[in-house]
């Protein structure tokens, strides 16, 4: 049985674990990463479409994707390393009067945060979108400083990055416990070893519920299944992310949202009507006649586009559709960065620096009082999910 003593130990080598990871030992701490999969991200990050945008309606996220932001557009440069970052903006087109009122609505609170988002009229969104179907088209955000990444690139780079700091990886470990000594997490048991630290990071994404119940605390995360395709390169002519608030005319879907990423490749993906609880990633036959549809009509141009495959992914979802990202209430050492609700390769970056200096510092990154709404402690069932998915 292997033993060993860190600084850190943080369990989920995914869109916030590797983050987290890198950012502890960037600063020179030991710090040990458990999965029970084969490599680094390998559970929700692949199944990640890559958009990143701060324009949210809630100032934590904001401000935490503000970081992520910042961390990606400057990988690059920093690392040398490509993760596929592209400049390109979200867009939420507006063909209806209450999408309208709401994405109106938003732009005081995001020019608040001093975010980069304007209301633009019909010709306007018809040059930021071309192609787009001006049927009924009443005009919409954009938020050019938003973007997109490659979650498997990023996923790779990250975990290069803090093994290069002194990070260690463990690979095909699963977690069975937890230690906890007088109300303080000591360290973890695998099935294949034990490992002792002060720290313990729970950022297992789907399964985050059951490894906070390991050492006696609730964290009510429910994964909701969602599926995603993606084209063959197409030559370049989509720059934002576009979003659409419509229901779908078939009646099971919500929201439905492509782009182009770096390489050409359309990528896309809808939110269901009815949520879909369970941990099934087995794609269906229902999703590209019904993607296929609504990508149609939102941009005919595409009506020839080549789909190379589809996927499905999870949602660990809070009662409140907002993260848990904290000290775990009622436990001392257990960190949490957990129920990202779908954003979690969005967050992610921003969620491992505040994350990494609570550890080291012993306050987050962002301010406290903003940082407090994401608290594991708040009162979960008080608020409501966000508006913009």
């Amino acid at each position: 049985m292997a033993s060993a003593e860190f600084d850190a130990i943080v369990i989920g080598a995914g869109s916030v674990g590797n983050p987290t990871a890198y950012f502890l030992a960037r600063e020179g701490a030991r710090v040990l990463v458990l999965d029970e999969l084969s490599a680094s991200g390998q559970g929700q990050n692949k199944a990640a479409i890559g958009g990143v945008r701060a324009t949210h309606s809630d100032p934590a996220k904001i401000r935490t994707a503000e970081l992520s932001l910042e961390v990606f557009s400057r990988w690059k440069e920093e690392t040398g390393t490509d993760i596929g970052w592209k400049k390109g903006g979200y867009c939420f087109p507006a063909y209806d009067e209450k999408i309208e009122a709401t994405l109106r609505g938003l732009l005081p609170v995001q020019k608040a945060h001093r975010l980069a988002i304007d209301w633009l009229g019909t010709e306007e969104i018809r040059r930021v979108v071309p192609g787009i179907n001006p049927e009924g088209l009443r005009g919409g955000t954009y938020s050019p400083d938003d973007g997109q990444v490659n979650p498997l690139a990023a996923s790779e780079s990250f975990t290069r990055e803090a093994l290069r700091h002194g990070a260690q990886y463990r690979y095909r470990e699963r977690v069975v416990d937890l230690r906890v000594e007088d109300h303080t997490v000591t360290g973890v048991r695998t099935d294949s070893g034990e490992y002792r630290a002060p720290v313990v990071v729970n950022a297992s994404g789907a399964h985050a519920s059951q490894v906070s119940a390991l050492a006696g605390v609730s964290t009510p995360i429910l994964p909701e299944s969602h599926e995603a395709g993606i084209s063959a390169p197409v030559r370049p002519f989509l720059d934002p992310l576009v979003v659409d608030l419509r229901p779908g005319p078939e009646g099971r879907t919500a929201n439905f949202y492509f782009g182009q990423d770096a390489h050409g490749q359309v990528i896309f993906c809808y939110s269901p009507k009815e949520k879909i609880p369970g941990e099934n990633r087995s794609s269906t036959f229902e999703f590209m006649p019904i993607a296929a549809a609504r990508l149609v009509n939102l941009l005919p141009r595409l009506r020839n586009l080549m789909i190379r495959r589809v996927w499905r992914g999870l949602y660990p979802m809070t009662p409140d559709g907002n993260p848990l990202v904290g000290w775990a209430p009622g436990v001392t050492g257990l960190l949490l960065g957990v129920g990202l609700c779908g954003q979690g390769f969005m967050l992610g970056p921003g969620v491992g620096m505040n994350l990494a200096s609570l550890v080291l510092h012993g306050r987050p990154v962002i301010d406290p009082d903003v940082f407090r709404l994401l608290s594991p402690a708040r009162d979960l069932y008080a608020g409501t999910r966000e508006s913009l998915r």
